[in-house]
């Protein structure tokens, strides 16, 4: 039986297939094709704050504004 996608899976798989950094307002339009088109701003910063804290998202302050990047994971040898 598959695993059931949460809103915070579904996040983190948008931000990873764009690629490049992600700020709220860019998150928010990204969970807009989710099966949770109504989350708003404050559930979108919330998200993307657990993912950082998770170590998946890095967060970094750019000229006052929060971005986050995907985070890399290495496998095997440097």
């Amino acid at each position: 039986m598959p695993e059931p996608i949460t809103r915070r899976g579904f996040l983190l798989a948008a931000v990873q297939e764009h690629g490049r950094p992600v700020s709220t307002a860019l998150a928010e339009q990204l969970l807009a094709a989710s099966p949770w088109p109504t989350a708003r701003r404050n559930t979108t910063r919330k998200t993307l704050r657990g993912l950082a804290r998770e170590g998946r998202l890095t967060a970094v302050d750019v000229d006052g504004r929060r971005l986050y990047h995907p985070t890399t994971q290495h496998t095997g040898d440097r």
